[in-house]
């Protein structure tokens, strides 16, 4: 499948973005999604994952209250609503989707070509 992440930008701490992954290519109900970010000198890390139905989600510590992840299984789309941003969330966000019928999921077999993110204070 081909993911294309949208949506990023440059927003004020304290204020909110919605990130949008569309995914072509394949049956998107068959995957579950995640989302990712990768901050300046540091690696990779999990934010948010949800399963192909969308009834369970899963969220980094770190963003457990301020990021709400959904998908449109009919839009072939999933989302990140990131309410509340601090500085710490500027980040290169990626798209990810896991074929792999675990839970949570693991691994992920394709990713989008990331959107990014700058918050500033």
């Amino acid at each position: 499948v081909q993911l294309q992440a949208s949506g990023g930008g440059l927003v004020q701490a304290g204020g909110s973005l919605r990130l949008s992954c569309a995914v072509s290519g394949g049956t998107f109900s068959y995957y579950d999604m995640g989302w990712f970010r990768q901050a300046p000198g540091k690696e990779r890390e999990f934010v948010a994952a949800i399963s192909r139905d969308g009834g369970r989600t899963e969220y980094a510590d770190s963003v457990k209250g301020r990021f709400t992840i959904s998908r449109d299984n009919a839009k072939n789309t999933v989302h990140l609503q990131m309410n509340s941003l601090k500085d710490e969330d500027t980040a290169v966000y990626y798209c990810a989707a896991s074929g792999a019928m675990r839970w949570p999921p693991k691994p992920y077999d394709s990713w989008g070509q990331g959107t990014l993110v700058t918050v500033s204070s």
